[in-house]
């Protein structure tokens, strides 16, 4: 009777013992998961960064070019209207 319950007692004391190992590998999964997505996220994140940056740059060329042909448009009128007054 004494082996039989020494035997329960083992089993179940191996049985507790390997639920918590399992359960503290599902915790180092659960944290490599979270890592892996955060790495993820963050690598989205400075992907759609540069491509709001890169079209910001364009934007910025396209007004600045129409601002300096505004200019010379504005220039040349200047100097037709001087021309026709001088007359």
């Amino acid at each position: 009777m004494k082996k039989i319950m020494l035997s329960v007692i083992a089993v179940v004391c191996l049985t507790g013992f390997s639920s918590l190992s399992f359960a503290d590998e599902m915790g180092k999964m659960k944290g490599e998961m979270k890592d892996e997505m955060k790495a993820k996220k963050d690598h989205m994140k400075n992907e759609m960064k540069a491509k709001k940056d890169e079209m910001k740059g364009e934007m910025k060329a396209d007004h600045d070019k129409m601002k300096s042909e505004m200019k010379m448009k504005k220039d040349d009128m200047k100097g037709e209207m001087k021309g026709a007054m001088g007359k």
